[in-house]
């Protein structure tokens, strides 16, 4: 297949509306990436995120969770290096420990706007960001945890050691409240778009919560873009253990619908066995591609060389998973700029 690739050279000003949902680390790795082959990116981000700084500002100033968004944000910022260093700083010491200049300068926002989301949006001017950020909601919400042993604990923060202390799966995530309003534009990118991406990034907390905003689901349903998902290179210790790439997919599934997405992205790197050994010491490994049960649950399974390790860790490379993202574009999803 490498051989036959379709060539996608077109100014990125045209290039193709993607709208990646998500957060994490692994949402702001796709986009740093895809930046350099379109302008026409909207990031829509999960604000269930209650712990670090995040957690902190939202407790003390009452405002929705800023480090999943500030992360996107940096990563499709045009800006000149002091200021990327500046929002990257992290204070060392005091009651600020821990804490980032770059949700402090959003919470700073937050205090002089009407809304979460205009304050989102003078700091994508401010950063003279690549495309557009969102929150997926405005609502205040909290995500909760089942187990399969009927447990179960409020708080994103808190769902890692719960499980590990329960030695059980999750059964199923949830938002309290139920069902929030989707942010308007938040709905209208999926709309537009003509490549929806979900993840990469952590399946209960980062990708799923996302699908229990009210709409969001709904709207993916009903677009007529390439819908495809990035599973994670490596299970993630205290949330998917033992999860192979069907257990993922099915999850999505089941906290939404049924052939939500039938394409999925995994990598085919192979992992360096002294940083497989050290992961599992911590309980994580390379997540097992079972094909035949992806097909049965009507996806097909891409697999791509996507992993890049560094400082012994895996992650995603920006560059390779932003041009896989394209190319499967280019091959079947270009039918849909023509329309």
């Amino acid at each position: 297949m490498e051989n036959h690739r379709l060539s996608y050279r077109v100014p990125r000003a045209n290039g193709p509306r993607v709208a990646a949902i998500g957060g994490g680390n692994g949402l702001s790795t796709m986009l740093r990436g895809l930046k350099n082959y379109t302008e026409n990116l909207t990031a829509i981000v999960t604000v269930a995120d209650d712990g670090g700084g995040s957690g902190r500002l939202r407790e003390d100033l009452g405002m929705l969770p800023p480090g999943d968004i500030r992360n996107c944000m940096e990563a499709l910022a045009n800006t000149e290096p002091l200021m990327r260093q500046l929002m990257h700083y992290r204070f060392t010491e005091g009651s600020l420990a821990g804490q980032s200049f770059g949700n402090l300068f959003l919470a700073a926002l937050n205090g002089i706007s009407p809304s979460f989301d205009a304050a989102v949006r003078r700091m994508s001017e401010v950063l003279a960001i690549t495309g557009r950020v969102l929150p997926v909601t405005t609502s205040d919400v909290q995500l909760q945890a089942e187990f399969e042993n009927g447990a179960s604990v409020i708080g994103e923060s808190r769902i890692t050691e719960c499980k590990k202390a329960q030695d059980c799966r999750i059964r199923r995530v949830s938002l309290i409240p139920e069902h929030p309003r989707a942010l308007p534009e938040a709905l209208e990118a999926i709309r537009q778009a003509e490549m929806i991406v979900l993840g990469p990034g952590s399946l209960y907390t980062s990708i799923i919560p996302n699908l229990l905003v009210d709409g969001i689901v709904e709207t993916i349903q009903s677009s007529d873009a390439l819908k495809v998902y990035v599973c994670n290179i490596m299970t993630q210790d205290g949330e998917t253990e033992g999860y192979t790439v069907s257990d993922h997919i099915e999850a999505l599934f089941q906290h939404s619908a049924p052939g939500l997405f039938d394409l999925c992205l995994t990598n085919s790197a192979p992992i360096p066995k002294g940083v497989a050994e050290r992961y599992a010491q911590e309980g994580a490994e390379p997540i097992r591609c079972d094909e035949d049960a992806c097909r049965a649950l009507g996806v097909e399974v891409l697999r791509r060389p996507l992993a890049a390790v560094g400082s012994g860790f895996v992650r995603h490379d920006s560059g390779h998973l932003a041009r896989e993202l394209i190319q499967i574009y280019a091959q079947r999803g270009m039918r849909i700029a023509g329309n």
